[in-house]
Order: C-alpha cells, then sequence, then structure tokens
C-alpha cells in the first residue's frame, strides 16, 4: 500500500470509530508503530485535529468532518450486495433505508464505476420474497436494540393458537433460516428468542431498560449446553429419488447439521449429520421416504413415523 493511501485510510478509521489505537493501526497497516506515529503527524500538520490519550488511543475532535472518500469498485459492488440481501433478507424499511444508502454512494462514485454497478446490479439476486402482511419488526427491533427501550409484543408462539401479549427487553437480532430476536421476556422472567415472523404487533415503549451486556453470553452458553447436538448417521438412495429431490437434499443439508458423507460401494448416500432436535430433522427427511434408511439414532423413526400418520390421517379421509 502506498503512503498516501494508508494515510487516507487512517483518516477514515479515525472518522469511522470513537478512539483508534497506534498499535492497532500498525497491525492493521502492516507496519511499525514508529511508521504509524509519522503519518498521523502527517494529517496533523495537514491541519487534522487530532487528539491522543496516552494508553488509548487516537481520535478527531468532535463535529470534525471530511466529505466521503471515494469508493474503491470493489467496495461498491460489495456494498450493492448488502443492499441485494437487505432488500429480502430484512423488513421493508430496512430495505428503503438500504437502497437510500445506496444511492449516496452511486453520488459519490466516479462514472465508470457508477455504469459498472448499473451493468452488474441485474445479476446479482437474491431469492424468496419478504413475507407480506408483517409488521415491520426488524427495523423497529434495531431502534430498540440501540436506545434500550422496552417493546411490547403481540406474538404467535409454535404450541399454541391464540396469540400472547408480553414486555420484552431486546438485546440482539441473529438470523438462520428466520430472524430471531434475543430479549429478556417480563413474562416469563427469563431470556428468550422470538421469531420475528410470528410477531403479530409491536409496540415501542417509552420506558427504557438497563443493559445487561453479560446476558447474552449467558444465553448463548446456556444454549449449548441444553441442547447437545446428537450424532445422525442416513442412507439414501439417490436412484430411487426425483431429480429435484435429490437437488433439494444437497440444497438444504447444510441447515440441518450436515457434517461429512461418502458414497457407498452399492450407489447409497450416507450422510453424517449433528442436529439437536430430532422431530426438527425428521420434517426434513419425511419427503425421502422410501429411499431413506437410518442409520442411527433409531428413536429418528419414532418421529417420522407419528409425521407420517399425521399426514396419512389428513389425506386419506373417507370421502
Amino acid at each position: 500500500m502506498y503512503r498516501f493511501d494508508r494515510v487516507t485510510a487512517i483518516l477514515i478509521q479515525l472518522q469511522a470509530k470513537r478512539k483508534v489505537s497506534g498499535a492497532a493501526l500498525a497491525e492493521q497497516f502492516g507496519v511499525s508503530l514508529r511508521t504509524i506515529y509519522r503519518d498521523l503527524r502527517t494529517l496533523a500538520e495537514a491541519g487534522v485535529p487530532l487528539l491522543g490519550e496516552p494508553g488509548i488511543g487516537y481520535s478527531l475532535a468532535e463535529g470534525y468532518r471530511l466529505p466521503p472518500v471515494m469508493f474503491t469498485r470493489g467496495e461498491a459492488t460489495a456494498l450493492l450486495t448488502a443492499e441485494k440481501l437487505a432488500g429480502r433478507l430484512t423488513d421493508a424499511p430496512t430495505a428503503q433505508l438500504s437502497s437510500a444508502a445506496m444511492d449516496k454512494v452511486r453520488a459519490v462514485l466516479r462514472r465508470p464505476d457508477r455504469d459498472h454497478l448499473d451493468r452488474l446490479a441485474p445479476h446479482i439476486q437474491v431469492l424468496g420474497p419478504r413475507q407480506a402482511g408483517q409488521p415491520p419488526a426488524y427495523q423497529q427491533l434495531v431502534a430498540a436494540i440501540a436506545m434500550h427501550h422496552v417493546v411490547s409484543l403481540r406474538y404467535q408462539t409454535a404450541e399454541n393458537q391464540t396469540p400472547t401479549t408480553r414486555d420484552i427487553e431486546p438485546i440482539s437480532l441473529f438470523l438462520t433460516r428466520h430472524w430471531h430476536v434475543v430479549a429478556y421476556c417480563r413474562l416469563r422472567q427469563t431470556i428468550r428468542n422470538f421469531r420475528l415472523d410470528r410477531i403479530l404487533g409491536l409496540e415501542l415503549k417509552a420506558e427504557s431498560f438497563v443493559a445487561r451486556p453479560d446476558l447474552l453470553q449467558q444465553h448463548w452458553a446456556a444454549e449449548a449446553s441444553r441442547r447437545p447436538r446428537e450424532r445422525v448417521v442416513l442412507r439414501f438412495q439417490p436412484a430411487a429419488l426425483l431429480p429435484a429431490l435429490v437437488q433439494h437434499l444437497h440444497d438444504t443439508k447444510h441447515q440441518y447439521g450436515w457434517a461429512h458423507e461418502q458414497r457407498l460401494p452399492d450407489g447409497q448416500l450416507e450422510m453424517t449429520l449433528f442436529i439437536g432436535e430430532l422431530p426438527y430433522l425428521a420434517t426434513w427427511l419425511l419427503p425421502y421416504a422410501g429411499a431413506l434408511t437410518i442409520v442411527e439414532p433409531r428413536a429418528l423413526s419414532a418421529p417420522l413415523r407419528a409425521l407420517a400418520q399425521r399426514a396419512h390421517d389428513f389425506f386419506c379421509q373417507p370421502e
């Protein structure tokens, strides 16, 4: 990296963060601490108001800002990808905010780079539409987490048909197959996670709560100990399946704890997975009936039989 590029990058770091240490900058840019100090002096001599605190780091004087630094084509492409992801994997307000932010990025790009993004945009797609009719839960929960505001939920659990109303103290958002919010539930007096697509109504309350930084780590540690993963070994006969089901098997296996697989001499595909809940795995395996052998654990047969019986009872009722 040329010195001019490094000094510019250091200025970006100072604008982006509250405090930056010289050691962290030296590690980031792969240079000596002495070189970083020389670069910082260059910024100060150019009129940049640097503030230094011994043993803590450097910062910019409050209120000092420079116009946006030019994005590289690679950075702009990465942001275009983020815009596409936000457009499908979050709620409508967040998608609109992401699109508005991307317009500002385009505004500072050189014309060739803007043209590059315009040509590339139609070729980057995130499939799967957002669920219609859901409240703008994601953006509201982001605001609640940032401001430590209590949220009132009207929530539909998987177990009960009647929705419940509860106040929560939201802590974190995470995405698996669905978006979830981890929160302290005042109704249950414990930390829980809630699927955003099951939120029927949401209201940010004026009441604030005191942040508990260690609560999230304690939650994940408890989840890990409460749900040990069980080893599952399965054998599939690909020749007995429709090609679409074989493709679906490989497209979705990573969502169910796939670890490794091998082709056996008789043509069967032996797959090893590690999963926390056998009933959850059974819902994935039911379409492969007739081409599936459970090697272990035998207990997996019970939820599969229950699902098959429910399907039989529903679809095979007398006319």
